[in-house]
């Protein structure tokens, strides 16, 4: 297994052939912000995201597991006539297996960004930056980010994004037209408490296989989605609070979920100092805490939207980093739990794959 560690100081490789004993490689990208690293799997190609707060933001890639890396040609930019000016890429997603060269990235001011020609070159999805919806768009606490990035694994025309803090958009024509999909999603904070948009999604995911099940972590409760979008059914009942940030999905199973509850915005720590993983197996109706290896009192570290990750193995293993320098990892789906490094700087993202 390889996993990519995406911290405010640089990039981190591990490696192991048993998930048990990890080698780490780095500190790559030195001195960069990298909020998130991903290795494509149709490729081997590893992306991340290089921020940086005097010399701006950038795409790179490296082939040779972060010995080298290479900036993209041309990476995403707002046309000049826009008025905006890129502040910060928060995500890759690599595109479908019949699709080999496209990648998508989410960047803030929330905007999608399509590259055809495996990162050398990004163009932006102009369709969802002319939103009708568009002057109405609000930034959350950490901005006006597009974070997530969802492909729907039967309908290739079909894919999610998620904003803070505007919502759930879906596209089913490639690109050309999107919709509001918060219907059922509450948002607190606003005076009407089920807008059509507005919510603040801070983690959206699709499940495994053809199920179509979409899961979101929101700043007001954890929800699912049976119908793409089109409702939400809030399955926060037995969770210790409603917010929070990571969220992960089970690789084979497609109603077995993972979050990581944190008290609430104004203090972003587990409840009652008690770091635990959350797990369902039945899409959200019942939720079991999962803390066998992990602190159990006085913890005050936070995990962040890409934070958790989840591997393909058979049992899957489970993976989870602290803004504190801290990752867990679990081989037996968060039965119990290990440290796999310490003393990293704070962790903005991980991201695991099999490697041949």
């Amino acid at each position: 297994m390889q996993l990519l560690a995406g911290t405010k100081k640089g990039l981190f490789i591990f490696s192991s052939s048993d998930r048990k004993r990890w080698e780490m490689h780095g500190a790559f990208l030195k001195g960069k912000e990298i909020n998130h690293a991903v290795r494509d799997p149709r490729s081997g190609r590893i992306f991340a995201t290089a921020n940086d707060a005097w010399f701006g933001c950038e795409i790179v890639y490296s082939d040779d597991l972060g010995q080298t890396w290479t900036s993209a040609k041309r990476g995403p930019a707002f046309d000049e006539k826009s008025g905006l000016k890129l502040e910060r890429i928060w995500h890759i997603e690599p595109g479908r297996a019949n699709e080999p060269g496209v990648l998508f990235a989410g960047v803030a001011p929330a905007a999608l960004f399509r590259s055809e020609d495996a990162g050398e070159t990004w163009t932006e999805v102009t369709t969802l930056s002319t939103h009708p919806t568009r002057p109405f768009w609000h930034p959350g606490a950490g901005g006006l980010c597009l974070h997530s990035i969802q492909l729907d694994h039967k309908n290739p025309q079909r894919m999610f994004v998620g904003i803070s803090a505007v919502g759930v958009f879906r596209s089913d024509d490639g690109c050309q037209t999107w919709h509001t999909k918060n219907r059922g999603t509450r948002a607190e904070f606003m005076p009407e408490k089920y807008p059509e948009f507005g919510q603040c999604v801070h983690k959206l995911l699709i499940s495994a296989g053809d199920s179509g099940l979409l899961f979101q972590q929101n700043h007001c409760g954890v929800y699912r989605s049976a119908d793409a979008g089109d409702t939400w059914e809030e399955i926060t009942a037995g969770l210790p609070s409603d917010f929070g940030f990571p969220l992960g999905v089970h690789p084979r199973e497609p109603e077995t979920i993972y979050v990581l509850p944190l008290q609430g915005a104004e203090f972003r720590c587990p409840p009652d100092g008690q770091l635990r993983v959350f797990r369902s197996r039945d899409g959200g109706k019942t939720w079991q805490p999962l803390a066998k290896g992990l602190p159990e009192e006085k913890v005050f570290a936070g995990v962040l939207r890409e934070g958790m990750a989840v591997d393909d193995a058979d049992p899957a293993g489970i993976y989870f980093a602290t803004n504190t320098g801290k990752i867990f990892a679990s081989s037996d789906e968060g039965d119990s739990w290990q440290v796999l490094a310490d003393n990293l700087p704070p962790i903005s993202s991980v991201e695991v794959s099999r490697v041949s």
